[in-house]
């Protein structure tokens, strides 16, 4: 047994529950992508903490949280150094170029990082190339990888499509992904096919911000056929309370409660 895939081990006990084997992510990268949003205009350390409070099991975001999201108070949370990105201004922002290494990361004391890949547009080889290295290291270094995997582009159609879902969430598996994120395929019997062709553990993204039982019923809707997870962002850290709404996603994930059951016990009935 290496040291590398002991340290992976070690670390994914820190982001990912060790009795249920499921996650939730809040990522906050998107100060890069979009600039300073709503939720985490300045302030990154007090949304850290609001999301820790709530249960959340890591935070995602590039090197600006660690260097300036100071906490002063809340549970430990795992901490997912994100890699890639582009800006919205870019012409090319669907090309996520290669920004930090997972060396940085363990110097960082990151207990895992993420890349973002795009399946579908022109620049999906340089994307590629970058995945099948950041793999590599990540077993040479036992880091956990966490790969963002979307059908976008010029090739694609419908992002949501199951098709394509399940090309991009295989091609993660394939390369060494520890942990898959992906589009939400729209209902349950499709997520399924996503989750039974993907050796890797697959978690969905949030993409826009939705109503809050929308969002949780999703969210138990992908639970049950298999999912392990979510990395939902905006529909955190954007909520009107989002520790409350944190807590409602672990109830849900890891202590199997229904929608409705969830939003009465963490709080949120007064929100909707």
């Amino acid at each position: 047994m290496t040291s590398g895939y002991i340290g992976k081990k070690i670390r994914l006990e820190r982001i990912v529950n060790r009795e249920t084997k499921k996650t939730i992510i809040v990522p906050m990268d998107h100060g890069l992508t979009v600039g300073p949003i709503k939720g985490i205009e300045n302030n990154l350390g007090e949304m850290v903490n609001k999301i820790a409070l709530g249960g959340a099991n890591a935070v995602l975001g590039h090197i600006g949280i660690p260097l300036y999201a100071h906490r002063g108070y809340g549970p430990d949370i795992g901490l997912i150094l994100h890699l890639s990105g582009s800006t919205s201004l870019s012409p090319l922002s669907n090309y996520k170029v290669l920004i930090n290494t997972v060396l940085e990361a363990v110097k960082l004391g990151a207990d895992g990082v993420s890349l973002h890949i795009n399946i579908g547009t022109k620049s999906d080889p340089e994307m590629l190339e970058i995945l099948g290295r950041v793999s590599r290291e990540c077993r040479e270094f036992g880091m956990p990888l966490i790969a963002m995997m979307y059908p976008r582009g010029e090739n694609i159609e419908d992002e949501h499509d199951v098709e394509v879902v399940k090309i991009a969430a295989r091609v993660a598996a394939e390369l060494g992904a520890d942990i898959v994120k992906t589009n939400w395929t729209g209902d349950p019997d499709s997520f399924k096919e996503v989750v039974k062709g993907c050796m890797a553990p697959v978690i969905i993204a949030g993409g826009e911000k939705a109503g809050i039982r929308d969002v949780l019923e999703i969210t138990r809707q992908s639970i049950e056929v298999g999912g392990a997870g979510v990395a939902y962002g905006r529909n955190v850290f954007q909520s009107k309370d989002p520790t409350k709404f944190v807590r409602a996603l672990y109830l849900i994930v890891h202590k199997n409660y229904d929608t409705e059951e969830a939003i009465k016990e963490s709080g949120l009935t007064a929100l909707l």
